[in-house]
C-alpha cells in the first residue's frame, strides 16, 4: 500500500509548475503550442488528458520534452497510506497548508503532511503550539479538527475555544490565527488546495 508505482500520472500539475517556473501565461503557451487557452487550463487542472501529440506541443512551448513532463508528473493514486511516524520536527508545512509550528507549550512542535503529492485536497497534523501572532487568510475553505488537547482560534476578530473532538470550518478568505492552550495538542487541518479555484467558482455561482 502507498506504493506509487504503476499508477496513472497527473501531468497537468507538472505542466503548471513548468509554465510558472518560466513565468509564462497560458496565453503565451497557447500561442507557442497552437492549442487553445481553455484546453490548456483544463489540462493543468486535470480536467482533460492531452494526447501524445498535444503533450509534445506543450512540451515544446515550455522548452522541455514530453518525457520530462511525464517524469515530473504526480501519481494519480486512488489509495495511499501515510504512516504515523512521518513527522517534521520543528517545521511547518509551508504554503500548501498555510500553517507553521512555533515555540509554545510543547517544547518540540511538529507537523506532518497527511496527503502526499499535488492533489485537490491538502491535510496536515500539528503537534504542540504554534506562532499565535501569525495571521492567515486563504482563498479556499478549510476544516480545523482538534484530535487531542485544546486550541484557541481567532477568526475575524472573534475567539473560539475548541477541545478534543471539536471542529471549526472556515470559508475561503476568512482571516484567522490559532494557538494551542494545553501541551501536546494535536490539530488536524484539512483544506482545499490553493491551486483550486473553488472560491472563484462559488462567487461566480452567486452572480448568476
Amino acid at each position: 500500500m502507498g506504493d506509487h508505482k504503476e499508477q496513472p500520472l497527473r501531468v497537468g500539475a507538472a505542466v503548471r509548475r513548468r509554465r510558472r517556473s518560466l513565468q509564462l501565461t497560458l496565453a503565451v503557451v497557447a500561442e507557442r503550442s497552437g492549442l487553445s487557452v481553455p484546453f490548456l487550463s483544463q489540462v493543468e487542472n486535470e480536467r482533460a488528458r492531452p494526447s501524445t501529440s498535444s503533450l509534445e506541443k506543450v512540451a515544446d512551448a515550455l522548452r522541455t520534452t514530453a518525457v520530462e513532463l511525464l517524469a515530473a508528473a504526480d501519481p494519480a493514486c486512488s489509495v495511499d497510506v501515510v504512516r504515523a511516524d512521518v513527522t517534521e520536527p520543528g517545521q511547518g508545512t509551508g504554503q500548501s497548508s498555510g500553517h507553521g509550528a512555533g515555540a509554545g507549550p510543547d517544547p518540540e512542535p511538529r507537523s506532518r503532511s497527511l496527503v502526499r503529492g499535488h492533489h485537490q485536497m491538502h491535510a496536515s497534523e500539528f503537534t504542540g503550539d504554534h506562532d499565535a501572532g501569525r495571521e492567515f487568510q486563504y482563498r479556499n475553505d478549510q476544516l480545523m479538527y482538534v484530535a487531542d488537547g485544546a486550541v484557541e482560534i481567532e477568526a475575524e476578530g472573534r475567539a473560539y475555544r475548541l477541545g478534543r473532538g471539536d471542529t471549526l470550518y472556515l470559508t475561503g478568505g476568512v482571516r484567522h490565527r490559532w494557538r494551542a492552550t494545553v501541551p501536546d495538542t494535536r490539530l488536524v487541518v484539512v483544506a482545499v488546495a490553493e491551486h483550486i479555484e473553488a472560491v472563484r467558482d462559488r462567487d461566480r455561482g452567486r452572480r448568476r
